[in-house]
């Protein structure tokens, strides 16, 4: 145990993740159109209980005690008035100790696209959920939000380890709430920045369900083939067998941000897509097929040795690659023949990168090149090699793999 001197300041208190308090900056009033706000309020569970009609209404929040609290929103702009009573409204929403408040406040601060996803999950002892409920739910909405991303890059039936580096960082701007006992989770995707996201996941849901449900009434599963055009995908089907097993049953829904209207060829208002526990197996079947039938990819890579072995001085090894062009994946593996494993070796000593041909194989995720051919150094411009000199030379991997170490991939 260790103790901190007595005139030693205490370090500040890091705020929980589920601190529904809002520390962000409230907007301004100017800036707040008072329908957005009805709107939004109504989304997140505020019911207006009256008001004066066509000047304001009285809106109380949700859950107990909901009478103690009330906001008096103005309908619009027309009256003196309306400012001030934004401003007041603001301000009460800003020191709501409420996670719909926050909710609220978020979505006026960064106009968003919501995402919002249900889990129905026993209850507890006292009615509260295991942590790892909450972990659960958190886990398949990431997968989601990942396979969306994905599949604004690029259309597939599975993607494994391609464009994955873009997509993730493309969800670097999406804001998450907290996840309300395991049951409900909501993510804030900026209109700006993952609109695309937002509709590509809103009509790949649909097609999902859709597919199931023909694949329950017909056996067939040729609306998985077509689905993909929408966004359908192993990784999807994946995200929603996370999010559907152990419990009861789940729901996911778009909103969209009423701020910048509704995107094109997408309906105003849908109900969620409801996914029960009956559609897992069809879902696992999809993925299985989706991961079995991508086809290999042919490609020409430019890429970095970092690794190479063999068991003796000659014969064919094993190399990997750092992907610096040709193709959406940070590595890749291949086997080369005994001279191809030379012009490698050579190239990485004196820091240049290699190109070669041959296809990307979706067995392990689209990771390893096969028939590979043509290897052949790239000639760079001298700052360029001593960055890659620079870089090539930290991976000890590759000095211990030379040495005949047998280091694992």
């Amino acid at each position: 145990m260790t103790h901190r001197p007595p005139d030693e300041p205490a370090r500040p208190a890091r705020p929980h993740p589920a601190d529904p308090t809002w520390h962000g900056r409230t907007p301004e009033p100017r800036d707040v159109d008072p329908a957005v706000l009805a709107v939004l309020l109504e989304r997140h569970g505020w019911q207006r209980r009256g008001g004066a009609a066509g000047r304001y209404g009285r809106w109380t929040p949700p859950g107990p005690g909901a009478g103690a609290t009330s906001l008096l929103v103005p309908e619009s702009r027309a009256f003196p008035d309306s400012e001030d009573l934004l401003g007041e409204a603001l301000l009460a929403l800003s020191r709501s100790g409420t996670l719909a408040a926050r909710e609220v406040l978020l979505s006026l601060a960064v106009p968003s696209d919501e995402i919002h996803w249900w889990r129905d999950v026993p209850d507890g002892p006292a009615g509260a959920a295991p942590w790892t409920v909450e972990e659960h739910l958190r886990t398949a909405a990431r997968r989601m939000l990942l396979a969306a991303a994905l599949a604004t890059r690029a259309r597939a039936g599975y993607y494994g380890a391609r464009h994955r580096r873009s997509a993730a960082a493309s969800l670097g701007d999406v804001l998450v709430g907290s996840a309300t006992g395991g049951r409900r989770l909501t993510a804030f995707v900026p209109v700006g920045s993952g609109r695309p996201l937002a509709v590509r996941l809103h009509q790949a849901l649909y097609a999902a369900r859709e597919a199931v449900d023909y694949r329950r009434a017909t056996g067939g599963m040729d609306a998985f083939d077509g689905a993909v055009a929408t966004g359908v995908s192993h990784e999807l089907t994946e995200a929603l067998v996370t999010l559907v097993k152990g419990s009861e049953g789940a729901r996911v829904a778009v909103a969209w941000a009423p701020a910048a209207g509704v995107p094109e060829g997408c309906a105003p208002s849908a109900e969620p897509v409801e996914v029960s526990p009956g559609d897992l197996p069809v879902l696992r079947e999809a993925g299985a097929r989706y991961l079995r039938d991508e086809p290999s990819v042919p490609v020409r890579i430019t890429g970095a040795v970092v690794r190479m072995r063999r068991s003796g001085p000659r014969g064919p090894g094993p190399v990997r690659l750092r992907v610096l062009a040709g193709a959406d994946v940070a590595h890749v593996r291949m086997t080369l023949d005994e001279e191809a494993y030379r012009i490698a070796g050579h190239a990485h000593l004196v820091g240049l990168p290699v190109r070669v041909h041959g296809r990307l194989e979706s067995r392990g995720g689209f990771r390893r090149l096969t028939e590979a051919a043509a290897m052949a150094p790239v000639q760079v411009d001298d700052a360029e090699r001593d960055r890659l000199m620079k870089s090539l030379q930290e991976d000890l991997d590759f000095f211990e793999g030379a040495c005949g170490g047998e280091r694992g991939d």
